[in-house]
């Protein structure tokens, strides 16, 4: 098939939701009927063609985003089917980067469950347009008005409503087309490729003209042509209807919701439609901003090929057959195979030995990719998730992407010597695909540690180690990552005078630590003159003092949430060095941070726990048992929904334990909430577990 090269007629969407909402199956019906695949693949059988993974075959769920691009009414369609579950939340967030639309699902039995929630809040933090489908509307204990309503209390928007069920749970036939007031039902034989309008029933008649009239009434707002109709009760053209809704929608002012069931074939048409009807084209997007590498300036670059270049590297993943793919999204200008291209901040010059499109893991290889465009790139050495590719000429730095620290670890070792090196390559390997994933050398104990998002973000990587890179390796117990902060302000001085290698070497500093709970980050400020301490020394001290913070004093994990002031210093003419002041300022942060009532800090996480009735007081109880704070009990259907606050230390293993409470009935969603201060007793277990013994400090 021909490329289209028209930008008007490209469409970069996303599928986002929560996990088991049907993201991956209502994927894989629009590729079936955009002729893109032949058979439809289901998650319950293993073989949907975009989880590709053989974690994801094995688990029914959605690992890692997966690229692919199919056509609808002579429009390109590039789609990112991301994960749905919470460890996973970084392949959303650096989708919904690069991306100009997105589709968020919806289950009609549970709703906006709490992934939904952060989705939706990534999406609103890079303004992404979007539209809202309810799938899943033949479940039992399916309620589209009920997802409504959820949709206003906990997203804040109320939906622009375009279709509505006929039927619901096992009597779900087809939907009501409110934009051309026609129904619309599915031939289950041809597995919905084949489709008919029909008149609305004679009882949903009434219904239908309400929606209709209060869509009306919505688009009026934007459009004065409609408001003159309506007001004078005249016929308002589909195709200006269809116009203000696109507009309504790219200006985020909307979001249209639709309906349907995917595994039962059923609305997904629509749906297709509903993406070039009314998601943006890259044309139709605000120019992108970047910072000009040498002036600092900001400057925008449109989606253009004639501007210079620029693209962001959003994903990067190892690949047995080619090495490594960067998968880009270009803003302005083009790329061809061969290029040089310019990364500005490695400050490197790379070279595209490979341009494809991807479909999951199958690729094709094209020559080109334009302004608007996403394509993966083969070449790439020095760069890595959220790196820019520019013109050397005028070289360009678009925004990145900041993602989560990992709140929970383990500690890995190979089985055998020879086994070390190869482990330390796939760990690697790892960290370039997955920025929300570390590894590292423990500092007090001399083990291989690796860190992740959650238990399950863990057993892939794992999994991973074994099963594609071969390797055999010991793996410990989860641990949580603990972080340290102060409570009280505190200053110290220091003075270094020591002769190191036959030199004297002298510098004296006092340093001020201030508690600061809102800070995102540890924040380093110098109050000194030149003549207190000359500016060649204000780098070297700096660099000591945050990596002095990066190893606490209670039992050696981060200090977080501190402002560090440098209030004083001394130098000698001819005995000051860099060695000195780094040394002076490393021991007067340390000794500042000891007298600053020091404090551990656990993650606590968000959980909501979804049981049936009969076994409430056991969950409560399990619960208040794993110092969790109950914030809110409500009714969901015929289950309540428990929303608490929890220590994620107490919170492992506990899939297991809920299903043994339940009989298996119940479930949960868990994701990482705040740091927020440890209990005294559960403070003094963390440091004697982590150093063997309590500070000195400390028992004064």
């Amino acid at each position: 098939m021909t490329l289209q090269k028209d930008i008007a007629n490209i469409r970069n969407i996303g599928i986002m939701a929560h996990i088991d909402a049907g993201k991956t199956t209502t994927t894989e019906r629009m590729l079936y009927y955009t002729g893109k695949i032949h058979k439809m693949g289901e998650v319950h059988d293993g073989n949907a063609s975009m989880d590709w993974m053989k974690q994801e075959k094995e688990r029914g769920i959605t690992v890692t985003s997966a690229a692919t691009t199919c056509y609808w009414q002579n429009k390109r369609i590039n789609i990112i089917d991301t994960p749905g579950h919470v460890d996973f939340t970084a392949e959303v967030q650096r989708s919904l980067r690069v991306l100009d639309g997105a589709i968020a699902i919806f289950c009609a039995v549970g709703g906006v469950e709490p992934q939904s929630e952060t989705v939706w809040k990534q999406a609103d933090e890079y303004n992404v347009p979007r539209i809202a489908f309810v799938n899943k509307m033949d479940r039992t204990g399916a309620d589209y008005y009920r997802v409504m309503d959820m949709m206003e209390e906990r997203l804040d928007t109320s939906p622009l409503v375009l279709t509505l069920p006929i039927g619901k749970e096992e009597d779900f036939e087809g939907i009501l087309d409110l934009v051309e007031m026609k129904s619309v039902y599915y031939d289950e034989e041809s597995l919905g490729e084949d489709y008919y309008k029909k008149e609305i029933p004679e009882g949903l008649k009434e219904q239908a003209q309400q929606y209709r009239e209060s869509l009306i009434e919505r688009l009026a707002d934007y459009n004065d042509e409609i408001l003159q109709a309506y007001l004078n009760e005249e016929e308002i053209s589909q195709e200006t209807i269809i116009n203000t809704i696109r507009k309504a929608t790219i200006d985020n002012h909307e979001v249209p919701l639709m309906c349907g069931a995917a595994l039962r074939n059923k609305g997904v048409q629509k749906l297709l439609d509903a993406i070039v009807d009314y998601l943006p084209s890259p044309q139709d997007m605000p120019a992108v901003k970047a910072e000009h590498k040498e002036t600092g300036e900001i400057v925008k670059r449109h989606p253009d090929n004639e501007e210079d270049l620029s693209g962001l590297v959003f994903k990067v993943m190892s690949d047995q057959h080619v090495d490594r793919l960067s998968y880009v999204r270009i803003y302005s200008g083009k790329l061809s195979k061969g290029d040089q291209v310019y990364n500005p901040v490695t400050e490197k010059t790379e070279r595209i030995n490979r341009i494809m499109l991807m479909h999951a893991n199958n690729r094709t290889d094209i020559d080109t990719i334009e302004a608007g465009e996403i394509g993966a790139i083969v070449g790439l050495k020095n760069t890595f998730t959220g790196h820019t590719l520019c013109d050397k000429k005028n070289p360009i730095i678009l925004e990145s992407l900041d993602f989560p620290e990992p709140v929970i670890k383990v500690s890995i070792e190979p089985k055998t010597q020879a086994e070390e090196e190869k482990l330390l390559g796939a760990l690697e390997s790892l960290e370039y695909e997955d920025p929300t994933f570390k590894y590292y050398e423990d500092e007090n104990t001399g083990q291989l540690i690796v860190a992740g998002m959650g238990e399950l973000h863990i057993e892939i990587i794992t999994k991973r180690l074994v099963e594609d890179f071969n390797i055999d390796a010991r793996i410990g117990k989860p641990q949580v990552t603990y972080s340290e902060t102060i409570v009280e302000p505190a200053q110290a001085i220091y003075e270094f005078n020591k002769e190191i290698a036959g030199k004297e070497n002298y510098a004296l500093i006092e340093v001020e630590v201030i508690p600061k709970e809102n800070l995102e980050e540890n924040d380093i400020v110098n109050k000194t003159s030149p003549e207190e301490i000359p500016s060649e020394f204000v780098e070297p001290i700096r660099k000591s003092i945050s990596n002095r913070l990066k190893t606490g004093v209670l039992a050696g994990y981060e200090t977080r949430m501190v402002q560090v002031n440098i209030l004083n210093g001394k130098y000698d003419d001819e005995k000051s060095t860099d060695v000195a002041f780094e040394q002076a300022a490393y021991k007067a942060t340390g000794k500042a941070l000891e007298q600053a009532q020091p404090a551990i800090l656990e993650p606590k996480m968000d959980l909501e726990v979804v049981t049936p009735e009969d076994y409430m007081g056991k969950v409560v109880d399990d619960l208040n048992r794993r110092r969790a704070e109950v914030k809110q009990i409500s009714k969901r259907d015929k289950s309540n929904v428990i929303d608490a606050a929890v220590p994620l230390r107490e919170m492992f293993g506990y899939a297991t334990d809920l299903r043994s409470l339940t009989q298996g009935r119940a479930n949960f969603t868990m994701q990482f909430d705040k740091y927020d201060h440890c209990k005294e007793k559960i403070q003094k277990e963390i440091i004697e577990k982590t150093r063997g013994y309590i500070p000195e400090f400390l028992e004064k």
